[in-house]
């Protein structure tokens, strides 16, 4: 048995290991599968040892509210994903390691699992990356939108719910859910540190906070809404610069590595025909 086959093995044999150790334990129903009795079973040992996860799951709470809680997932999903990933690329890695020349072969096998347990995590920083892009884009217009709902009359909790319904995006469902959270009795500022939590973006903590500055000094809500607007306005254009400025040597690190390469081999094969003869002999110069 080869080493690539053995450490294919030890790979798939810790993640079933790490299965069971992080899936959600589940009751068993009548009439249930021997697979699925089994994985109930090891979920349920897995669970017990729960306790011994609560900072990574407090961690991976944070970061999947940050991305929007993609579909449903809790912290615990997400690391039976992260063990299923890293056990599917081990396998897999074993797989292709048979066949890579050399020492790549172990390098394989070692590399994939820890790439296939890292990438849900890239999938969820990209998510969250995108979210707050988003919520940046829409926070200058939904402000003026509040301001405006604001100055005809309406509170700030059903300001929050009113724009959150007419609008769409992330933060305007974060607003409707603001607006709610209040009318069902949650205190205003609690549902907006909930809010917070969820995007955790500074121009939203600049927000939060100018909206408490304004309730407890008595500041006019329309004019402290204009101010937030303006800000979040000059924040986005100089986002927007300087990602511009980022891509310049982006795209000049493209040109010099695909299209300068590109032109000179037609370059080269241009010349190349100019000085072999119909025969394939090279013409005296």
């Amino acid at each position: 048995m080869s080493a690539a086959t053995l450490f294919a093995f030890a790979a798939g044999a810790l993640g079933s290991a790490g299965a069971a150790l992080v899936l959600p334990a589940m009751r068993r129903p009548s009439g249930a599968s021997p697979g699925a009795r089994l994985l109930r079973a090891l979920a349920a040992a897995g669970g017990r040892l729960a306790p011994r996860h609560a900072v990574a799951q407090a961690d991976l709470a944070g970061r999947i509210a940050a991305a929007g809680h993609p579909a449903e997932l809790g912290p615990r999903e997400l690391l039976a994903a992260k063990v299923a990933a890293a056990m599917a690329s081990g396998l897999l890695g074993g797989a292709l390691a048979t066949s890579a020349p050399g020492r790549l072969g172990p390098l394989i096998v070692v590399a994939s699992p820890l790439a296939g347990f890292l990438a849900p995590d890239l999938w969820l920083a990209r998510r969250a990356a995108d979210r707050a892009r988003r919520v940046r884009r829409e926070l200058p217009t939904l402000l003026d939108l509040l301001r405006v709902a604001v100055e005809a009359g309406s509170s700030l909790p059903e300001a929050l719910r009113l724009v959150g319904e007419r609008a769409d995006g992330p933060l305007a469902h974060e607003w409707r859910a603001v607006g709610r959270q209040v009318a069902l009795g949650v205190p205003l500022a609690g549902a907006l540190a909930t809010m917070v939590e969820r995007v955790p973006l500074p121009e939203v903590r600049a927000l939060v906070a100018a909206l408490d500055r304004a309730r407890r000094h008595g500041a006019p809500l329309a004019e402290t809404l204009a101010a937030q607007a303006r800000d979040a306005r000059f924040a986005l254009a100089r986002r927007v610069r300087e990602d511009a400025a980022r891509a310049g040597p982006k795209m000049q690190l493209i040109v010099a590595l695909l299209l300068v390469p590109s032109v000179l081999l037609l370059v080269a094969a241009a010349l190349a025909a100019a000085l072999l003869g119909r025969e394939g002999e090279v013409v005296p110069v």
